[in-house]
C-alpha cells in the first residue's frame, strides 16, 4: 500500500485535546489490540545559569515531510503496524508543553514496542527540524538534540 505524504507539523504546542482525539479515533478499529505513544515535552533546562522558558521550532517542511514519509514507510515494511500518527510543533512551545507526538498501533504488543523508539530516533536524527532555545532573560541559542 502506497501512502500519501502527510504534513506532520502543527503550529504551536500539541494540545492534550489533539492527543486524546487521535487516540479516540481508534476505538472503532477492532482489529487493533495495542498502542504505544511517545510524547516529547519542552524542558525548563538550566544552561550556564539561565533557564529555558520555551523553544521556537522551525523546519525545512517539504524535506522533513518527505523524510518522515520514508521513515513511516520503512516502519510499516519492517513492523506489523496498523496505524501511525506523527506530529511535531512549529513556532514557540513553552516549557512543560508537548512538542512531539508519535502514536503507533498494531494488532499485538511486540510491533508497537519494537517500532516506537526506532521511529522517534530516526525522526530526531534525520529530519531538518531546528529549535531555538529561548531563555527567561530573553536571550537565545540553537538547541542541540540529545
Amino acid at each position: 500500500m502506497i501512502r500519501k505524504i502527510k504534513n506532520i507539523f502543527i503550529e504551536g504546542a500539541i494540545s492534550p485535546k489533539t492527543i486524546a482525539e487521535s487516540i479516540g479515533h481508534h476505538q472503532h478499529k477492532t482489529k487493533i489490540g495495542a498502542h504505544n505513544i511517545f510524547l516529547g515535552q519542552v524542558r525548563a533546562d538550566q544552561i550556564n545559569g539561565k533557564t529555558i522558558s520555551a523553544i521556537d521550532y522551525s523546519a525545512q517542511k517539504e524535506i522533513a515531510n518527505q523524510l518522515c514519509h520514508e521513515i513511516r514507510e520503512a516502519a510499516f515494511s519492517k513492523h506489523d503496524l496498523s496505524c501511525m500518527h506523527i506530529y511535531h510543533s512549529l513556532g514557540t512551545v513553552k516549557a512543560g508543553e508537548i512538542c512531539f507526538f508519535v502514536f503507533v498501533s498494531s494488532s499485538h504488543r511486540p510491533p508497537v514496542f519494537e517500532s516506537l523508539s526506532e521511529i522517534v530516533n530516526d525522526i530526531k536524527e534525520k529530519l531538518p527540524i531546528f529549535g531555538k532555545e529561548l531563555f527567561e532573560d530573553k536571550s537565545h541559542q540553537w538547541k542541540v538534540n540529545q
